[in-house]
Order: structure tokens, then C-alpha cells, then sequence
């Protein structure tokens, strides 16, 4: 078998937030779209809220290129809003912000999604992080796509940054996907016997006009409609840019390690969604501090001793893609915890389900500016 190209690529969203009041800038000026646009030679992008801005990396082989590209892309758009006094918040959501408050954008697309879903989608006041990668045998992508479910918990308690709504205290490391996973066609992908049936699933529903196509199918995880790519969905942005390279240098790194079982006739075991679902919300309720099921042993482990595991799992992979430095960062992620874990101890005690003072959330908004430009 033919080994895929691993190639990797990294979308990433943005808040744009008023450096003065902190609030998110809802009607941004349309120059500053058009000077990032310019400056980052069409890989930027307006996203369904007026107050968010998307990029894309290239196709990468190296995380030292993934790396470089979030760099420049942070750098850039914070140059160009700071014209502006506005300023990129690479976090899930903005800790005050009231989603009645954000119009989506004046797109075909867009309208669209407004118009069918409602509310549920004009309550999608969040950011998110994607990865591709490139395996480009089809039925090579879904028998690693099915595998690969095992893995998102894990990947999401990494990356959690969306602690906060509305002003409140959510009680979750991640309440974005709380938000995403009331659009329909989201959460854990199903399992198919093969790219046949994967398909059929699909055509079932453009053919009866459900959906233009697969880019309407939202899952945690999904083959891409547009490129032969794998493309990891789960995971909140993280403000900071070592996190993101980090988690980008896992998932690649799984992928891998999963074909290379394939290599010997072997894979991973497979589990039931409603299992797997079970460390899903382990990891948005409590980030790194999760215990997550340890299927094969029947019993939950903390999520640090998983990392340890995890590591040694693909460690033959990150020497292969030289990105060992990278990938051993997520024990650090593990050790200190994720953005949601800062922004919450910053707030301090506070009782639940409670207003934070106006000063604390000033005081998170400044934390997650600097943390988004930090070492640009």
C-alpha cells in the first residue's frame, strides 16, 4: 500500500474584539477585511458572524511550515485591526458577549444557513480550529476516519478555551461545542464499511435536496467534500500558538501511527459512538483535568497518564515527520492546562452560574489579546 502524503493544513478562526471597550467589533470596517485580505493573498476569509475572520494555511509537509503560516496570520490581521483599535482573539468565545448583538455576514452561503437553522445558527458566536490531512486513497481515508473517533476526546481536552457565556461562568472547559452541537449533522461521526457507503450516506441527502452537498455534514471529524483530506474539527482554537502547532502535530501523528497498523494488517479497536461520546463530555466538562475510559481496561485514568501514553503511542511517527519538539508540548498543555484553565483563574472564586464582575472579564479579554499575539 502506497504510503498518503500526510500533508497538513490548519484553518483557524477568529474574534475581532475594540481594543477600548473590549467589546467585539460587530460591524468591522470593511477595509480592514479588504487590507487582510491583500496582505495574506486570499487566505483569509469572512466567516457567518460579521465579528469573525477565517484563515487557511496552504498545503504543509512540515509543522515548522504550519507554524510559520498561524505566525504570519496572527501578526498580519493583528497589524492591520490595530489601524482599526481592534484586535484578533484566537479563543472559542468571547467571555461577555451577547450573540443577539453579532449580524452574520451578507453571503449566499451564509443567508442560507441563517434562514434554515434559525436561532440555532445565530447563537454560533464561536471559533474553531481545523486540521487536513492529506491521505488521498479513498477507502484508506474512512477506514482511518472510523479509527480516528477514539482519539477526539483526547484532542479536545487539549484545546480548550471557551470557559465563559454571556458573562457567565459555563461550567465547561469547552461550551462551544454545547453551542455547535445543537446544529444538526455535528457531533461524533458514524462508522461506514467503506468510501461506497460513506457516499451513498451523503447522496441520500443532496439528492433529496436536505443539503447542497458535504460541506453541510459538520462532524467532529469528516472527510473533506473539497480535498482528499481527513479533517479534524473538534478542537476550540487556542490563543496560544505552541497549543495549536501542538495539537496539529498529534492528529497528524495518529493518523500515521493508524495506517501504520493498517501497514500489518492490524487497527484499532473500535467502540461504540455512546461510548465514546462518554470522554467527549469528560473532555468539554473538564479539559485536562478530565479522567477519561480507558476502554481496553474498563476503567477511567487521568488524563495526564493518557498524554504519557499517547506519546509513546506515536512517537516512531514524530520522528518520521521531525516534529517531535512539537508533539511533546502537549505534555506541557497536560502539566499547566489549557486557555479555559488560565481565563478561569483569572476570574478567581466565583459562585456558580453568577455574573462575573465587569473588571475580571476586562481582565480576560486583555489576557486572551496578548496570549493570541504572544512570540509573533
Amino acid at each position: 500500500m502506497k504510503e498518503p502524503s500526510f500533508s497538513i493544513g490548519v484553518e483557524e478562526e477568529y474574534l475581532l474584539v475594540d481594543k477600548t471597550t473590549r467589546i467585539l467589533a460587530s460591524s468591522p470596517p470593511p477595509e480592514l477585511f479588504k487590507a487582510c485580505e491583500s496582505a495574506l493573498e486570499g487566505r483569509v476569509s469572512p466567516e457567518f458572524l460579521r465579528c469573525q475572520i477565517e484563515v487557511g494555511t496552504p498545503v504543509c509537509m512540515t509543522l515548522a511550515e504550519i507554524r510559520a503560516e498561524l505566525a504570519y496570520f496572527r501578526k498580519t490581521i493583528a497589524q492591520e485591526a490595530a489601524a482599526y483599535s481592534l484586535a484578533p482573539l484566537a479563543a472559542s468565545t468571547h467571555p461577555f458577549a451577547e450573540w443577539t448583538d453579532q449580524p452574520h455576514t451578507d453571503k449566499e452561503r451564509y443567508n442560507e444557513i441563517a434562514r434554515s437553522m434559525q436561532v440555532v445558527a445565530k447563537r454560533m458566536l464561536i471559533c474553531g480550529m481545523h486540521v487536513h490531512i492529506g491521505i488521498e486513497d479513498e477507502e484508506l481515508r474512512i477506514e482511518l476516519f472510523n479509527q480516528l473517533a477514539y482519539f477526539l476526546p483526547h484532542l479536545l481536552a487539549l484545546s480548550t478555551s471557551s470557559p465563559f457565556w454571556r458573562g457567565r461562568k459555563s461550567g465547561l472547559k469547552s461550551y462551544r461545542l454545547a453551542i455547535f452541537d445543537e446544529l444538526p449533522r455535528t457531533g461524533l461521526p458514524p462508522s461506514f464499511e467503506s468510501y461506497y457507503e460513506y457516499r451513498h450516506t451523503v447522496d441520500i441527502l443532496s439528492h433529496a435536496g436536505v443539503i447542497e452537498d458535504a460541506t453541510k455534514i459538520w462532524w467532529d471529524l469528516r472527510p473533506s467534500d473539497r480535498f482528499p483530506t481527513l479533517e479534524m474539527r473538534v478542537t476550540d482554537v487556542c490563543p496560544r500558538l505552541d497549543d495549536a502547532v501542538a495539537i496539529a502535530a498529534l492528529f497528524r501523528c495518529l493518523c500515521r501511527m493508524l495506517y501504520r497498523l493498517r501497514r500489518m494488517n492490524q487497527g484499532w479497536r473500535q467502540y461504540s459512538r455512546f461510548l465514546l461520546a462518554e470522554n467527549r463530555w469528560q473532555a468539554q466538562r473538564h479539559g485536562t483535568d478530565a479522567r477519561l475510559i480507558d476502554f481496553g481496561r474498563n476503567e477511567t485514568a487521568p488524563f495526564q497518564d493518557l498524554v504519557e501514553e499517547l506519546i509513546e503511542l506515536v512517537r516512531p511517527d514524530a520522528e518520521h515527520f521531525g516534529c517531535e519538539v512539537d508533539l511533546m508540548h502537549i505534555r506541557e498543555i497536560a502539566r499547566r492546562g489549557t486557555s479555559a484553565d488560565k481565563q478561569l483563574a483569572i476570574a478567581g472564586d466565583i459562585p456558580e452560574d453568577s455574573h462575573l464582575p465587569q473588571e475580571k472579564l476586562v481582565a480576560i479579554v486583555d489576557h486572551l489579546i496578548e496570549e493570541t499575539q504572544a512570540g509573533l
